[in-house]
């Protein structure tokens, strides 16, 4: 268990400089995004009002207040979010590509460790997790914070003050990375961790047998994309499932391939990827 952590804390570290850099981009990028864009929104209103001889309160009768959700659907505020999603998933593949094709060859000294290979594997996986959620919950932590600032910025006249709860539900990104249910967070997050195992194994493939793998590791990848849509499709061919059915199907097959997938690619490590 001791060998499992300190791999998991070898991997965090090795993309920790890139991982900060990340938080970084999104407190600044987001910040600015409120003072710019609310800066921008009171201007124009003034203009529209000036131009328009409205007073306050006719503007607001005419076109409603301002609300974070300006802020919320702004490139300052979702490009961050964006530039980290892709950040990390291409981490999933260079978490182990950079061992086979760095400067020293990493991948000999680390699958030659005196450990279960599947402690590696499952390493790499915990890491980018455990990153993701780390995002998440600064995410978390400095939207109050931005939605203070907004507010403190908006005469109280033109504000239409919203929750942290109402924000998070009435922005498609934020709603999909901050579910406001546990259900929602079982069904984005399993997803998420079911194509993270579903693409290590593909790269199991690819590294077990080359060129050929390549199109395994595609067709399996497409296999578990048709297995896991299954029902959904079948929903479209107007076979009917009641909400609480589609969840467990989709729940039940979501488990089943991510095990079949940390499984089968934990054997490719240990079996058909030598040193």
């Amino acid at each position: 268990m001791m060998r499992y952590i300190k791999l998991v804390n070898f991997e965090i570290n090795r993309f920790s400089k890139i991982y900060l850099s990340l938080l970084l981009i999104t407190l600044v990028s987001q910040f600015a995004g409120v003072i710019i864009v609310t800066k921008s929104l009171l201007n124009d209103a003034r203009d529209i009002m000036k131009e328009e001889r409205l007073s306050e309160a006719a503007y607001i009768t005419n076109y409603g207040g301002i609300d974070f959700n300006h802020i919320a659907n702004s490139l300052l505020f979702v490009g961050p979010i964006a530039l980290s999603a892709v950040a990390l998933i291409f981490y999933i593949f260079l978490i182990w590509y950079r061992d086979w094709f760095g400067k020293n060859t990493f991948i000999y000294r680390l699958l030659m460790l005196p450990t279960s290979r599947l402690s590696i594997y499952l390493s790499k996986a915990t890491s980018i997790f455990l990153m993701v959620l780390g995002l998440i919950a600064f995410q978390i932590i400095i939207l109050p914070m931005e939605n203070a600032l907004f507010n403190s910025n908006v005469p109280q006249v033109l504000l239409n003050e919203m929750s942290i709860s109402t924000i998070t539900i009435a922005n498609p990104i934020l709603s999909l990375i901050i579910p406001s249910t546990f259900t929602q967070f079982l069904l984005s997050y399993g997803i998420g961790l079911m194509i993270m195992s579903i693409l290590f194994t593909a790269i199991m493939f690819e590294r077990s047998f080359r060129i050929k793998g390549i199109i395994m590791g595609l067709l399996y990848c497409g296999i578990a994309a048709v297995l896991f849509l299954a029902p959904v499709l079948m929903e479209i061919g107007n076979f009917y499932f009641y909400p609480n059915e589609l969840f467990g199907l989709l729940l039940a097959i979501g488990i089943i391939l991510t095990g079949l997938s940390v499984w089968l690619g934990a054997w490719l490590l240990k079996n058909r990827v030598t040193v």
